[in-house]
């Protein structure tokens, strides 16, 4: 295998944790009278980067002793043992110490504090005696240890000129207008996402819920599913359960909610979906993955579904997240992956926030009390199913080397070829544990490459909070790219497939990171939303604890998206300023989020499932005049009758795109599987190549542009109900004669 500087996050993390270091005093080269201030005990840790200071957090984080990793960690020559242990008047020490002590509550951890040793870690006691392990939460001697997620650190507020949080505010009363909010026009306001209460005591209520867009009558245009939460009374049966929404299209700009009348209201705590035809007989069905039993809606062809999990063997019964779809083993059914996120016991809750163990709260964000969760908690493990062609699934989770024997945070996951070697791979999205890739070995295994592909962890070693997903070839190269959602205080990833899935994050480098560190994102997708033939980033923001709207740290519960546009081919991209009273200024609690051509009008738009809120439907009302082609493809008897895992490149102008058919991806959502392609001023496709998941690849012509084609394989472009609609539209651009 040839070198590769992938291996680059494995070599920091390892040489952080093996550097030992000698350094100088904690305390001030000419201290300063200790009578002007209280000596308090303070126990100080001091390490000699950022990642070892990270490293002690996490370690912190799953019960370890603060007093014993001052002994054991630190390598300050001036505290005995090791760390610096003891009382000490704030006076006593380093200015950098002195105000990180001030921003530190009694009893509370201080944030990662860069002083001319290294980085050091402090902590108050709680009361002005001694530390011992009975007042630190997270001590083998306290209860069960919580922990919060992976973010880089705390950083100073970001606020417009209005003195609002950024995520809230920076908004422009003039510039382009990409997006429209509209959702109440469309009839999607009549329903509204419940999950929990509003407080958000447990990570149960926080975490949201997925969309699914599916064309699930075959009529030709999209329809919108949204999950649901749920209650804690109406687990209880003490309420009637929230309910899912299934919004047909009514083909002139309205959709009706069908769920009851479909059978797939679910009535369950839901939280991802996935759409897949897994019994190959031309319908989608939906997998609803819950808190609580699964369920797998099969489509009976008559506008209805008939929950068939329990007879299918994938109900499982934890927390379920965000599955996908994918037949990894190519025989030409569509298997099932299902990751877990938490292993939730509704009668072992967590503290809640206020909680206290010896008058100190158990789980903190910056100093205040917020839920506990997810790190601190335990996980739940992942499932990859095997469609046995019958109606039913085995769970081949161990066999296939995919069943997440350490129990991540599974939160988003989609099959999709990362080396083009013609199989699917997985990836998997995990919060604030490092993600998964596993390649694909053709023999029905898989081989873990988490951390050797660089897809792990982030260009600095460290473990991220990733929530959702993008997946795409944003440079035109061919090759699959990935763009995860993280946590405030943290940048949003850009991982560049340098070939072979070799990844490297780029985003410092290509100017990505700053603008991104004070949103919560979660879903996230590459789109060409001004069809110019060059795929943009989408990411859809909230955060999780209700109490950021307290404080003036520059971050907020309802959150509003932002756009990257792709510009100078992929090596740089723009920022999208967000216009007042446009789609892009819309301020919520953003979750799952669906991705499609809602209205066939070539144009892709959002569906934003939010949080204790009714949806958007941000329809692309962007000026542009591009031309753009759409894509539905039909598998033929090796494939999977979807086409999920199919590749396709399409060249117009000289510019060759790819785009792939994938079940899964943005949050716990599932996007159009219509392939869409912008091709700018171009008026005809000049090359179009299909490899389809049985591994056969085809040239295929098309005859015009602007407007979708139904192709199945073997056959070419075959006639589809997108013969009437884009008669009835009107505008499709013929290709001129050559």
């Amino acid at each position: 295998m040839a070198e590769s500087h992938h291996f680059s996050p494995l070599w920091r993390l390892s040489v952080s944790l093996l550097i030992v270091a000698s350094f100088g005093s904690l305390t001030p080269a000419s201290p300063q009278s200790t009578a002007s201030m209280p000596k308090e005990s303070i126990a100080i840790i001091v390490v000699p980067s950022e990642a070892d200071a990270r490293r002690i957090l996490q370690k912190l984080s799953t019960g370890a002793d603060f007093a014993a990793l001052a002994r054991s960690e630190s390598k300050s020559p001036t505290a005995k043992d090791g760390g610096s242990l003891g009382t000490f008047s704030p006076d006593d020490l380093l200015p950098e110490l002195r105000q990180a002590l001030a921003n530190t509550a009694p009893g509370e951890v201080s944030s990662i504090v860069k002083i001319p040793e290294g980085y050091a870690l402090l902590k108050r006691s709680a009361s002005n005696s001694p530390v011992s392990a009975k007042q630190i939460p997270n001590s083998p001697d306290a209860p069960a240890p919580q922990g919060g997620a992976a973010t880089r650190g705390t950083f100073a507020p970001v606020l417009d000129s209005e003195k609002r949080a950024i995520t809230r505010g920076g908004f422009v009363k003039n510039g382009p207008i990409i997006f429209k909010d509209i959702a109440e026009k469309a009839g999607l306001t009549a329903w509204s996402h419940t999950m929990g209460t509003p407080k958000k005591d447990y990570i149960l209520e926080t975490t949201g819920s997925g969309v699914a867009l599916l064309d699930y009558d075959n009529d030709g245009w999209l329809d919108i599913y949204l999950v649901n939460g749920s209650t804690f009374d109406a687990l209880s049966g003490k309420a009637q359960a929230p309910q899912a929404a299934l919004f047909h299209n009514n083909h002139d700009g309205t959709f009706t909610n069908v769920a009851g009348k479909a059978g797939v209201t679910n009535d369950q705590w839901g939280f991802g979906v996935a759409v897949g035809d897994y019994d190959n007989d031309g319908w989608p069905d939906i997998y609803v993955s819950n808190y609580g039993k699964n369920r797998l809606y099969h489509n009976n062809h008559d506008g209805t579904f008939t929950d068939v999990a329990e007879a299918a063997g994938v109900t499982l019964g934890n927390w379920s997240t965000g599955a996908s779809f994918g037949d990894y083993d190519g025989d030409g059914k569509l298997d099932l992956f299902v990751p877990g996120y938490i292993h939730w016991d509704m009668n072992r809750l967590p503290p809640a926030p206020g909680s206290l163990n010896s008058g100190v709260a158990f789980c903190q964000f910056r100093g205040t009390s917020v839920m506990c969760g997810p790190r601190g908690l335990p996980g739940e493990r992942d499932h990859l199913f095997h469609n046995n062609g019958d109606g039913t699934f085995t769970d081949v989770s161990e066999k296939a080397g995919v069943s997440d024997k350490e129990r991540h945070y599974g939160f988003t996951s989609v099959f999709v070829d990362v080396n083009n070697d013609g199989k699917l791979d997985l990836l998997v999205a995990n919060d604030s544990t490092f993600n998964y890739l596993y390649i694909n070995k053709g023999d029905g295994t898989f081989q873990d490459a988490s951390i050797y592909s660089g897809f792990g962890l982030n260009q600095d070693g460290f473990e991220t909070a990733s929530m959702g997903m993008a997946v795409g070839d944003y440079r035109n190269d061919g090759a699959i790219d990935l763009y995860t959602g993280t946590f405030s205080d943290d940048y949003k990833p850009l991982w560049r497939n340098d070939g072979h899935a070799n990844f490297t994050d780029i985003t410092p480098e290509i100017g990505l990171a700053a603008v991104t560190y004070p949103f919560l994102t979660w879903s996230t997708e590459f789109i060409d939303y001004d069809n110019d033939g060059w795929k943009d980033i989408f990411a859809v923001n909230g955060h999780v604890y209700p109490q950021v709207d307290e404080h003036q740290w520059g971050t907020s519960f309802a959150e509003r998206p932002f756009l990257f546009h792709n510009v100078k081919k992929g090596e740089k991209f723009e920022f999208i300023p967000p216009v007042e009273g446009t789609g892009l200024a819309e301020v919520v609690p953003g979750r799952g989020a669906g991705f499609g051509d809602l209205f066939n009008h070539g144009k892709i738009d959002v569906v934003i499932n939010c949080l204790d809120h009714v949806p958007l439907l941000l329809q692309n009302v962007n000026p542009d005049k591009h031309h753009w082609v759409g894509l539905k493809l039909i598998g033929g008897p090796k494939s999977p009758r979807d086409a999920i895992g199919a590749t396709v490149y399409l060249t117009a102008g000289g510019i060759r795109q790819r785009a792939d058919v994938m079940s899964g991806g943005s949050y716990e959502s599932s996007n159009d599987q219509r392939l869409h392609f912008g091709i700018g001023d171009e008026t005809a496709v000049t090359k179009l190549d299909i490899r389809w998941p049985s591994g056969l690849v085809e040239h295929v012509s098309l005859p015009a542009v602007d407007r979708f084609y139904t192709v199945e394989e073997t056959k070419g472009v075959v006639p589809s109900v997108y013969d009437s609609i884009a008669q009835n539209a009107g505008g499709q651009q013929t290709a001129p004669a050559r």
